[in-house]
């Protein structure tokens, strides 16, 4: 009897071991490691293990090997993978309230338009993000003109082709140059032939992807930022313990923070060795340019409040929010300095 009991009781040690054994998760990102999404990815996934003490543990898929950025919130709702992070902005009219941030707002850092998306996307409670989980939410630095010639006014502008992603077809048209689509790995080819003279993008890129070596010069624009969004798959979620849930939905907040940080950070270092290893040159938009880029995408914005206002939607109210927001982290950012 003392035998089976000893059995029995050890049998309930191992039930529990395994009970209590650590979760594994699976992350997907499309960019490859070594860009900003992918390396907030891996600061979000030591952060879990540690928080959990061991208890998560994270496996990142970085570069598409996963999934790919067309079909990563489908793959996530469907369980190909159990979280993973996907561009709001590259799939326009999806996102009608997140979209607000792919407008014309002049940000000037990833910092601020990160923090005022998370508040947007915490207010609104988009359905859209029904069937997953948000785990965060952050935005790049505002995009800007890289190109092989310079670029000082509209006039060096105007019928320029440059390669753009998602909104910045848009924007470009409006601002009188030639939007040409084409995946980010053809454009060096593509400028080194002349089929386009450059791109808009976030400077980061200027290091990451060698862009420098390409496009000698950067002009200041203070362009729509990129959204991304961060989920996970919802039954994944409902399965975790709510020891976890709390470390989760704890860091979430804070991982927008800190994307937005670091990868300003970046764009500054980006930028110092561009110039050390290309004499790369910034170019700044006078004032007077900066206010006619403010006036001719002005109409984007009343379109947008057109538009999802017609599907139930206050368009005006989030445009009213996206500002107020803004101006908020604006003045919380000059009190620190």
């Amino acid at each position: 009897m003392r035998l089976r009991l000893a059995l029995a009781i050890s049998l309930l040690f191992i039930i529990a071991g395994i009970a209590d054994a650590a979760v594994t998760l699976n992350y997907a990102n499309f960019p490859p490691a070594a860009t900003f999404p992918s390396v907030q990815m891996e600061r979000w996934a030591k952060e879990v293990e540690k928080r959990t003490g061991g208890k998560v543990k994270i496996k990142t898929f970085p570069g598409g090997t996963l999934l790919g950025a067309k079909n990563m919130l489908e793959g996530v709702t469907s369980g190909t993978a159990d979280i993973g992070n996907f561009a709001m902005s590259y799939q326009p009219g999806r996102f009608p309230v997140s979209e607000a941030l792919d407008l014309y707002h002049g940000f000037t850092s990833a910092k601020v338009a990160s923090q005022v998306l998370f508040d947007l996307v915490q207010k609104y409670q988009p359905k859209e993000f029904a069937k997953v989980k948000v785990i965060t939410l952050f935005t790049c630095p505002p995009t800007n003109f890289m190109t092989s010639k310079p670029v000082k006014s509209l006039k060096d502008l105007k019928g320029m082709e440059l390669r753009v992603a998602g909104t910045s077809s848009e924007v470009l048209k409006r601002l009188g140059g030639v939007p040409v689509a084409m995946p980010q790995s053809e454009t060096p080819e593509a400028i080194q032939k002349g089929v386009v003279k450059g791109m808009i993008s976030s400077l980061e890129i200027l290091q990451d992807f060698k862009f420098a070596a390409y496009t000698p010069y950067a002009t200041i624009a203070n362009l729509p930022v990129v959204s991304f969004a961060v989920v996970m798959n919802k039954a994944k979620w409902d399965s975790l313990p709510a020891d976890v849930k709390k470390v989760i939905d704890d860091l979430s907040r804070e991982q927008a923070l800190w994307t937005g940080e670091y990868v300003d950070r970046h764009v500054q270092e980006a930028l110092a060795w561009s110039a050390k290893e290309y004499k790369h040159q910034v170019i700044q938009l006078p004032v007077p340019e900066q206010k006619q880029i403010a006036a001719l995408l002005a109409p984007m914005t009343e379109a947008y409040i057109k538009k999802v206002s017609a599907q139930g939607l206050n368009g005006r109210q989030i445009i009213a929010d996206v500002q107020a927001l803004k101006a908020k982290y604006e003045k919380q950012g000059r009190k620190k300095k």
